[in-house]
């Protein structure tokens, strides 16, 4: 049985209006909808006065307007940013010929991993001012955000915990609306899972009360849900070890079956998150691989 997992895909919101969600949090949806943006990037505005921005997106003239309208008055003194895809970082340049304030982020693309040159949706021209370790703090007047490293959707992920609001800002990393893309070789599945361990390490531990991710409405029980992914992840895995046992030995022969319920528009990403679970098995010593590129390799139990 196909594990339940709780999407949110209806909530209210208006381009380039500024909704307030907590105390410490606002947030302005650009109008980037798409297959892998949902209804599009959400930047979160953190604080006031001095304020923080999370995300700001595309390089998009209107949405960088929506957000200097929305902090009209005050002061942005950081950007982070948690990953460096296109609808995430490129944002970032027009905000800086408004403000002085630095961007913060783990690293360029790639985060040093060797990652294809046609990667679709990579944001190579991002360079961030400064480079946040895994568990470093930033102080403000009233806020302070801690960087947790969550890689899996991208090398280089990042989320960001309010201290002061026990939030999680967990990007692409967790969405509210659709499992996350994880698309190797900047992707990887093994990377992923860890930081599935990792996010329920912290909510076993009741650390984190509510998620915002940058696609969609705030998650308002994560545990129950990052439990619901993970689970996902791991009956992804069995589908395909079910594949090879009958002797679905490739990753065409075993597409339409792990994703039956997929529009097959949708095939060409999922084939790469087919790939990140196959990699992940074979990491695991559950299959080992014969050939020499992915579109002819063949997959088998040892």
């Amino acid at each position: 049985m196909a594990v339940d997992i709780p999407f949110q895909k209806h909530f209210d919101f208006e381009y380039g209006k500024v909704d307030r969600l907590s105390p410490l949090v606002r947030r302005v949806i650009a109008n980037n909808p798409g297959s892998f943006t949902f209804t599009g990037t959400g930047t979160y505005i953190i604080g006031s006065g001095k304020v923080a921005l999370i995300d700001p997106g595309p390089a998009d003239q209107k949405h960088i307007d929506a957000i200097l309208a929305a902090t009209k008055d005050e002061e942005i003194t950081h950007i982070f940013v948690t990953h460096t895809h296109t609808d995430h970082s490129p944002g970032c340049a027009l905000l800086q010929q408004h403000t002085a304030a630095k961007t913060y982020a783990y690293s360029k693309h790639g985060s040093g991993r060797e990652v294809d040159d046609a990667e679709f949706g990579a944001d190579r021209e991002f360079t961030p001012d400064v480079l946040l370790a895994d568990g470093e703090d930033i102080h403000a007047e009233d806020w302070s955000l801690s960087a947790i490293f969550t890689p899996g959707h991208a090398a280089n992920h990042l989320s960001f915990y309010l201290q002061q609001e026990r939030a999680l800002f967990c990007g692409d990393a967790v969405m509210g609306w659709s499992t996350t893309i994880v698309s190797p070789p900047d992707g990887s599945m093994v990377d992923y899972m860890k930081t599935l361990d990792r996010l329920l390490a912290r909510l076993l531990n009741a650390e984190d009360d509510i998620y915002y991710p940058t696609h969609g409405a705030p998650i308002t029980s994560p545990l129950p849900y990052v439990q619901a992914l993970y689970q996902h992840r791991l009956e992804r895995e069995h589908q395909v070890l079910d594949c090879v046992k009958v002797g679905r030995h490739t990753l065409e022969d075993m597409l339409p079956v792990v994703y039956s319920e997929l529009d097959p528009s949708m095939y060409p990403a999922a084939r790469r998150s087919l790939l990140a679970t196959v990699e992940c098995l074979i990491a695991k010593q559950q299959l080992t691989a014969t050939g020499s590129d992915n579109a002819n390799r063949a997959f088998h139990i040892p």
